[in-house]
């Protein structure tokens, strides 16, 4: 097994507009050249690392996970989980991940039980029951096995979102936004769970606004602006920078400067 658990290889992303009217053939000025979402990323994160991507809004974190969770192309260059290319050798590079998304996708019709016996069928997994019987303990959501999806709160949702993620036990996860509008109750057991995961040697890479969290929980961090690493170091050498006044004045620092520096460009 390749020692890198997730790989940026000279990533690009450019959104091409979706729709080419008609009058645009006949317009003199050139047809817009797209929306260049990520712009040449490069990254390697080891296997047992605690790495957090932050980044304003826009900043390209959810267009670099979607091209590693294959839910979308990278315009050029290559992802890689565990060593296996995310196009050439999708099969394995999907086994290897779990990601938690942004949204609150579910389907209505079924229990948090047959949810993630379904989800364990799409990995071939069909006797599963022991492992999900703990992931739903660790989640507190032994309760609502037989629940309906529909029934659960907001919070619940995202805690099943959490469980489907790791129903089939991969080595790497990725947690986009996890914790986003959720009461500090949820907050606090899903990273006593994340961070024992992490401790027993998954890879996590989590995306979040709260700053406070990738303070306590990440060993290292990279800083997007524009589709653009600006910042990637460890969080103690991120720290260190604004004399340990906090990585939300880290953050606002490094920003700063990147615009100051794009605008010197």
């Amino acid at each position: 097994m390749s020692s890198v658990a997730i790989e940026f290889d000279h990533i690009h992303k450019t959104y091409q507009p979706a729709v080419k009217h008609w009058w645009q053939h006949f317009a003199k000025r050139k047809p817009s050249e797209g929306f260049k979402a990520l712009d040449d990323i490069n990254l390697k994160i080891e296997h047992g690392e605690f790495f957090g991507l932050l980044g304003p809004n826009g900043a390209g974190k959810t267009s670099l996970i979607s091209i590693l969770a294959g839910l979308s192309y990278a315009t050029s260059g290559h992802a890689r989980v565990c060593g296996k290319d995310v196009v050439a050798d999708f099969k394995q590079a999907r086994r290897s991940l779990g990601v938690v998304p942004q949204e609150l996708v579910y389907d209505p019709f079924f229990t948090v039980m047959e949810s993630l016996r379904i989800q364990s069928g799409y990995f071939g997994l069909h006797r599963n029951d022991d492992w999900i019987e703990e992931v739903l303990h660790h989640l507190g959501l032994t309760d609502k096995t037989h629940t309906n999806m529909r029934a659960l709160s907001g919070g619940m949702k995202r805690r099943v979102l959490v469980a489907q993620a790791l129903v089939h036990r991969p080595p790497v996860v990725v947690l986009d936004e996890p914790t986003a509008g959720v009461d500090v109750d949820l907050r606090r057991s899903l990273w006593e769970f994340i961070a024992r995961l992490n401790r027993e040697g998954h890879t996590i890479l989590l995306t979040t606004h709260y700053l406070e969290e990738a303070e306590a929980l990440c060993g290292r961090i990279a800083m997007l602006r524009q589709g653009s690493i600006v910042a990637l170091d460890t969080t103690d050498a991120l720290l260190a920078r604004v004399g340990g006044a906090g990585l939300e004045e880290a953050f606002v620092q490094i920003m700063h400067q990147a615009d100051q520096d794009a605008i010197a460009a």
